[in-house]
This record gives structure tokens, sequence and C-alpha cells, in this order.
């Protein structure tokens, strides 16, 4: 497979947002800190969960077995760590998306990413962490909403390195917190 310039990967032409539009010569905090990045409603269904944790080459029958699940205090089958994060390729269903809080402009990380990759550089992915206030459960119905908190810049051996720190929110239908997801993507130059 031939090289591709990530510049061109990323479309860096820029996708202004409710707020402002973000410039093309740089990204500043306070354009991007609260940007919307999409929301969606997933159903929470036995086969992905089951084939994430067959992915992850995890066997623990408490994935696939609902006596098991209730053995081990589950009130269903629950989802394997981190399946938050791979939920929405699996689960989302036409017709029961809330609606886009990004105006259909999308997520904002595109435009910003390159932005600062229309000089060079590189993305790197940063950290990535999961909080979980109850189990993922088959039968859910969890409610996503994502936005852009952070955004920073450090030196590190000559080099500036750009954060953007993501956070996504998944509730239950009672509208209590799920799992929190928070992820870096850093520009490095």
């Amino acid at each position: 497979m031939g090289h591709m310039d990530v510049r061109t990967a990323f479309n860096h032409t820029p996708v202004p947002s409710q707020e402002q539009e973000i410039s093309t010569m740089a990204v500043k905090k306070e354009d991007v800190v609260g940007l919307p990045t999409g929301a969606s409603t997933i159903q929470v269904e036995r086969g992905p969960v089951t084939k994430f944790a067959e992915s992850l080459q995890n066997d623990d029958p408490v994935y696939k077995n609902l006596e098991a699940a209730k053995a081990a205090g589950f009130d269903h089958i629950p989802a394997a760590p981190t399946f938050t994060f791979a939920s929405q390729h699996w689960g989302i269903f036409e017709g029961e998306q809330p609606e886009d809080p990004t105006g259909g402009k999308g997520s904002p990380m595109r435009s910003i990413m390159g932005n600062l990759m229309a000089n060079g550089g590189m993305i790197l992915h940063g950290e990535q962490k999961f909080t979980y206030h109850k189990p993922v459960i088959v039968g859910q119905t969890l409610h996503h909403e994502g936005k852009v908190v952070d955004f920073y810049s450090k030196e590190a051996k000559g080099k500036t390195m750009t954060f953007v720190v993501t956070e996504n929110v998944y509730k239950d239908d009672a509208g209590e917190p799920v799992v929190t997801e928070r992820f870096n993507l850093i520009h490095r130059k």
C-alpha cells in the first residue's frame, strides 16, 4: 500500500463550529473547548457484546452465558471493558438517534487535527481512560454525548506536542452515567 498524505486523509479544510470558525493558521483553546463531537443512542446487544469479548481473546463465560453472568452478580450479560469505545459501530439504529449537536457538521476533531497537520507533524494516540459508574449490560440503551474538554501544548525534546482531549459520557435511560471515556489525540511537530 502506498503512502498517504495525512493532510489529505484528514481533509484539512476547516469545518466551522457552531460558535465560530476555527482558524486555518492556528487552533486556539477558546475556539475548540466545549465543542460537541457527537451524540448517539446505542442498543447494547448480545451478539456484539460476545463478539467484542472474543476479539479481546477473553473466553470468560460471563460475556456469553446469562447463567454465568447472573452467578457473577450481573442482571444480564455484561460488556467487556472498553466496549463503549467500539460501540459506535454496533447498536446504532436510524430513527433512534438524538438531534445532532454539531448541527450536521460532524465531529470537529477532523478539522482541529487537519489544521494542526497543515504544516506537517504526526498524530499520536495518547492516554485513554474509562471510568465505570455501572456495568454495561445486554439490553441497556446507552445515550452518548461527546465534547472537546481540553486543548493544550507542551514542549518535549525540541518538539511541540499539542493535546486535544475529548470526553464521551454514556448514560442509561434514567439519565444516570454508566461510563465516562477520556481520550487524548496528540499532534507532534
